[in-house]
């Protein structure tokens, strides 16, 4: 008797010990990966500390050394950010120092120096970049810059560059954005923590930008989907609600109506729609989804196409991130992804 009820224990035992390691296995997450033998040499150069730091006989006769350090990214901030336009404007050193010497700009020195953590954020970066070095070992790295613009555009692309405009990340609570009066679902992701996330966001976007088979919703959900999974992989550890810039509660109600608002695209016949105020509906910022209830977050095309591609990887564990990123069949993925909400 003592045997038998050794054995049922010993059973027992590896029975509840093989469907821990089955749940585990299905739960783990094949995006955590170990880089720490990764080796990248990402540079970050700093245009607000070299801007802010000259005095008014200083600006002429440095601008030459700017362009050449900051390259390409001097002319973006001047022309594209603050729109003063370039070196063979009239009077272009007089109304560089202009912006600098702004009160406004010297007051948003102090606050990014209160608010953000360069080193953080360089450590950050790094760990960012070396998940997409491990991804896609032939591709080079961009240089990052950093500046401070005026509440001027967020980050900005270009072949091989990404510019982080460091004042739009002072947090949702900044009274500098409450005067300005922007709205609260904007407010809500500018805070530090959303740097690296829409930094690798950016980023994605510009190295795998929309093509003409993105002109219907279904494209363009899946698109989107498959950047926000590029999110995923150089992010594993990062929270849903900063990946795609949701609250807990919103996230929470995609969650719990996944079936509901992708049968309403269904049955509305709303997936190949290619009418621009409709595909805008869903994959638009704003306060809200206005096919859904107020409760919905904006967005809620590129959280579903999110979820289609993550089905997808699951379905299809041999596909690399590379291959994933580099596929234009917007329909396979939807067919081969055993999507069922």
């Amino acid at each position: 008797m003592r045997n038998y009820q050794k054995i049922q224990g010993m059973k027992r035992f590896y029975f509840c010990l093989c469907l821990v390691l089955v749940l585990f296995a299905c739960t783990r997450n094949p995006l955590k990966i170990n880089v720490s033998d990764v080796s990248i040499d990402l540079r970050i150069k700093h245009l607000d500390v070299e801007l802010l730091k000259l005095k008014q006989d200083q600006v002429q006769t440095t601008i030459p050394e700017l362009k050449k350090s900051f390259a390409e990214f001097f002319d973006i901030f001047t022309y594209r950010m603050i729109a003063i336009g370039g070196v063979e404007q009239a009077n272009f050193s007089e109304t560089l120092y202009s912006f600098i010497s702004d009160t406004l700009i010297r007051k948003l020195e102090l606050k990014v120096a209160e608010k953000l953590d360069t080193t953080v954020l360089r450590n950050d970066l790094e760990m960012a970049f070396k998940h997409y070095k491990y991804y896609f070992p032939q591709k080079e790295l961009p240089v990052i810059y950093t500046c401070i613009s005026g509440f001027n555009q967020s980050i900005v692309t270009s072949e091989n560059l990404i510019g982080i405009s460091l004042d739009k990340f002072l947090g949702a609570d900044s009274p500098f954005y409450e005067k300005l009066g922007l709205a609260d679902y904007k407010r809500k992701n500018m805070r530090p923590e959303k740097i690296v996330p829409d930094v690798m966001y950016a980023w994605a976007s510009t190295e795998w930008p929309k093509t003409d088979r993105s002109n219907n919703l279904l494209g363009q959900m899946i698109q989107e989907g498959k950047i926000m999974y590029f999110v995923d992989a150089t992010l594993p550890e990062l929270h849903d609600t900063l990946k795609i810039g949701f609250t807990k509660k919103q996230l929470d109600f995609c969650k719990k109506n996944e079936a509901m608002m992708w049968t309403y695209l269904a049955e509305h016949k709303q997936l190949y729609t290619t009418d621009r105020m409709s595909i805008k509906r869903y994959m638009d910022d704003g306060p809200f989804t206005a096919s859904f209830t107020n409760e919905s977050p904006a967005r809620t095309g590129v959280w579903l196409g999110w979820q289609i591609v993550r089905s997808y990887m699951k379905q299809h564990p041999e596909t690399t991130v590379a291959d994933l990123m580099n596929n234009q069949d917007f329909q396979a993925i939807l067919n081969q992804s055993s999507y069922q909400p």
